[in-house]
């Protein structure tokens, strides 16, 4: 982490390494976590069984059978112990037997280790483990325990190393000792927690080796001093190398100031819609704030242009996942051939000789991924991409023209939330937007509509698929968008 280092000053000496967990401790949990893992918001491999699992690292951050954590939050008395491990569950890559197997997503679990569980942690629990190394004890997530995210919290304020565990930190900003925690609720892929309404800790649950966008790209952005993203104060990697890892460290965490009183977007927006109020000021606002990004990025990263080559190749993969869509998803296919056509003119273009910037982007934008201050000032949060995508397509330059059509997508999507959905309250919140966008950027998204409407397109397509496999009740909202984007060459943003 090259932009971890930049930041960070010595750290302090390392810890005697960590009794080495027994062979037998995964053995052990095994039945636990097969019934445990699934039920987790953050599984990824929902709807196909795990066929095993393997110990990719273990530590002991608070050693089994210790008396716990000292400070505000431990008693000292009972015995805890905590545990962190990265996990691979295997899975077939199909729900049938005799499938291939799934090489397994890795997950960062935290498991807490006591004998008995105080009634205040039974929603934690994980189970009770018969036999091996932990035989008799009672295992359960940590993140609801807080003697246990005292210790998280304390190893990033003191920059620990931990077996193969690093944390670092930019030590311009201080961590106090005694900040409260407790864990948020609203996430869905990573989980968060909250110290004192000064910081959130952002853990990530599926965990690939490589530098994650969600800590790279806000450090960037600090470093060119952008206040639109919430500047990393410390982070937490495992050093897999001795493991023959050849792809660099897993990024575990990131430690960020926590934004108290802030107002998520898609709240915002759907209360405003609701009240009959007007969002355009927000819309407007939240433009100008998405263009300081972008405009902060192309100083920090390095930007590529993407001639005919690129565009053929990327017009290709939109094209493809229309057509395995339109297979997928019935209601879809009589607007292939019109839908085909946004990509089509996009290659018409490039094939003339026509080029595109391509930069780092936010990845995966929409109104959920933006905070409101009380002080009307928006920021953007959760670089990490859509987690789904392999973690190289996540970190490649793409034009802004991706992220924005994410978001003229997200204020379609407000506007449906009510019956008959507000048509013209999407229109004048999308031109609000791209106006906005326009007042920092200095070019309004709007007159490249060819490139604006290959995008939207491809994002429609994608949700039409999302909604038909995950929520039926919503699809009518990507196909109103379909029917749209079919028929008509210029999107409804037109300046």
């Amino acid at each position: 982490m090259s932009e971890a280092a930049s930041h960070s000053t010595a750290t302090s000496p390392a810890p005697p390494p960590p009794t080495e967990p027994t062979a037998g401790l995964l053995t052990s949990l095994d039945p636990l976590l097969r019934e445990w893992l699934p039920r987790q918001r953050w599984f990824a491999g929902k709807g196909r069984p795990v066929t095993g699992f393997s110990l990719v690292a273990a530590t002991e951050l608070l050693p089994v059978g210790s008396p716990a954590a000292g400070g505000p939050h431990g008693s000292g008395g009972s015995k805890t112990g905590l545990l962190h491990l990265l996990v691979r569950a295997h899975q077939p890559l199909v729900p049938s037997q005799g499938a291939a197997t799934h090489p397994g997503d890795c997950y960062q679990l935290l498991l807490g280790v006591r004998e008995t569980l105080p009634p205040r942690l039974a929603p934690a629990l994980i189970g009770h483990v018969a036999e091996g190394p932990l035989s008799g004890r009672t295992v359960y997530e940590a993140l609801h325990d807080p003697r246990l995210t005292d210790v998280l919290l304390e190893a990033l304020r003191t920059q620990a190393r931990v077996g193969e565990l690093r944390c670092g930190r930019d030590t311009r900003h201080d961590i106090p000792e005694g900040l409260v925690p407790r864990l948020a609720t609203a996430e869905q892929s990573n989980s968060s927690l909250v110290y004192g309404d000064t910081f959130i800790l952002k853990l990530f649950r599926r965990v690939v080796p490589g530098d994650n966008p969600d800590l790279e790209l806000p450090l960037a952005l600090s470093q060119e001093g952008c206040l639109r993203v919430p500047a990393p104060v410390a982070w937490m990697v495992a050093d897999l190398g001795r493991s023959g890892d050849p792809d660099g460290p897993h990024v575990l965490g990131v430690l960020q100031p926590f934004l108290h009183g802030a107002a998520d977007g898609w709240e915002l927006a759907l209360s405003m819609l609701s009240k009959g109020e007007d969002f355009t000021a927000e819309a407007r606002a939240l433009g100008r704030a998405t263009a300081e990004v972008h405009t902060a990025l192309t100083s920090a990263l390095p930007t590529v242009t993407l001639g005919r080559a690129q565009l053929e190749a990327l017009v290709e993969g939109m094209t493809e996942r229309l057509e395995a869509a339109a297979q997928a998803v019935p209601a879809l296919r009589p607007y292939a051939p019109g839908l085909r056509t946004a990509f089509s003119a996009l290659a018409d273009l490039a094939a003339e000789g026509r080029t595109w910037t391509a930069q780092r982007i936010h990845g995966d934008l929409h109104l959920g991924q933006c905070l409101r201050a009380p002080s009307g000032e928006w920021s953007l949060i959760d670089f990490e991409g859509e987690p789904s995508k392999p973690l190289a397509e996540r970190r490649m330059p793409q034009p802004v023209a991706r992220d924005i059509a994410g978001m003229l997508r997200s204020f379609d999507y407000a506007a449906h939330s009510l019956q008959p959905p507000a048509a013209d309250w999407a229109t004048a919140c999308r031109a609000a937007y791209c106006s906005g966008y326009a007042d920092v950027a200095g070019v309004d998204p709007r007159t490249d509509p060819v490139l604006l409407r290959a995008y939207e397109t491809d994002k429609a397509v994608y949700e039409v698929l999302y909604e038909a496999r995950h929520r039926p009740d919503w699809l009518p909202v990507p196909l109103a968008a379909v029917r749209r984007l079919a028929t008509d060459p210029c999107t409804d943003t037109t300046p």
